[in-house]
């Protein structure tokens, strides 16, 4: 439902176009991280979806950027699809192997992805993965109303440094961490929305794909642990907040080198592609 066009939030219909918040909202500043909390977003899908058509615009020439830059945090999930685990001659993990990303990871679609200095890291892997938006602060909830916290999903690729992981497991926050190595958007997709194309979450198929290959498809339903196993997990560690994704897994990484074109693909939540560069500046 709600995405950034430019710098400007906003909602897209794709058959009506864009509608800023700014226009359905007079005097809003905020950002689409203050539209998607569950108590006002009902009431803000029906504004948007019964707004006159003088008041949209055109979404062909726009270019959609990440939805927004300062989620409060950004939970990974490693190892979530028992294939990836055997994969990497892993095994599965007993509990969620989960890790904490900072918002300056943050990159759009059509943003380059840039590789650290090869002093750094030889071997980059990018993972297509089903983010988790939530949409009301959560704290100790239980598995079954987990999902009555999510606003909605989205597109990622998550990147890692993996010969910096093959080191010392513990090495992975660093192997995560560095700058572009979490795209998301351009669309988030309310969970009522996906509901229209299938009967739950469990459904939804992720595919990482490279220069045009589907390397990697599996569903949710191989997850290891569920979508609402990761809310209600996380939420007894600290408490969720409107805004912060959770990004549930892999069904497989690949090696990306300068030139390849990355994508996750999620039918019935979105497209995103992301080209991959050898470092070009300092940051």
């Amino acid at each position: 439902m709600a995405t950034s066009a430019g710098d400007r939030p906003a909602f897209l219909l794709p058959e009506r176009g864009v509608l800023y918040a700014d226009t359905l909202l007079p005097g809003f500043t905020g950002d689409v991280r203050d539209l998607i909390e569950l108590d006002a977003a009902e009431k803000l899908s029906r504004q948007a979806s019964s707004a006159p058509a003088e008041l949209f615009a055109p979404a062909e020439g726009l270019t959609f950027t990440a939805p927004y830059r300062r989620p409060r945090k950004i939970w990974g999930i490693g190892l979530n699809y028992v294939a990836h685990a055997a994969d990497l001659a892993e095994s599965v993990p007993t509990e969620p192997a989960s890790f904490i990303k900072g918002d300056h990871t943050i990159v759009g679609p059509d943003a380059p992805i840039e590789l650290p200095p090869r002093t750094l890291t030889e071997r980059v892997t990018a993972e297509a993965e089903l983010g988790l938006i939530i949409g009301r602060t959560c704290r100790n909830v239980s598995e079954d109303e987990a999902l009555d916290y999510v606003w909605g999903v989205t597109t990622i690729l998550d990147q890692t440094a993996e010969d910096i992981l093959a080191r010392n497991p513990r090495f992975l926050t660093r192997c995560k961490n560095f700058p572009t190595f979490f795209c998301f958007g351009p669309d988030l997709v309310s969970l009522d929305e996906v509901y229209r194309n299938v009967a739950s979450l469990a459904d939804v198929e992720v595919s990482t794909v490279r220069n045009a290959d589907t390397a990697r498809t599996n569903t949710v339903a191989n997850m290891t642990f569920s979508p609402a196993h990761l809310v209600s997990f996380h939420s007894q560690v600290m408490p969720l907040f409107p805004g912060d994704i959770i990004s549930t897994g892999t069904p497989g990484a690949l090696v990306v080198g300068d030139g390849d074109t990355v994508e996750c693909r999620i039918p019935g939540v979105g497209h995103l592609a992301n080209r991959v560069v050898a470092t070009v500046a300092t940051r």
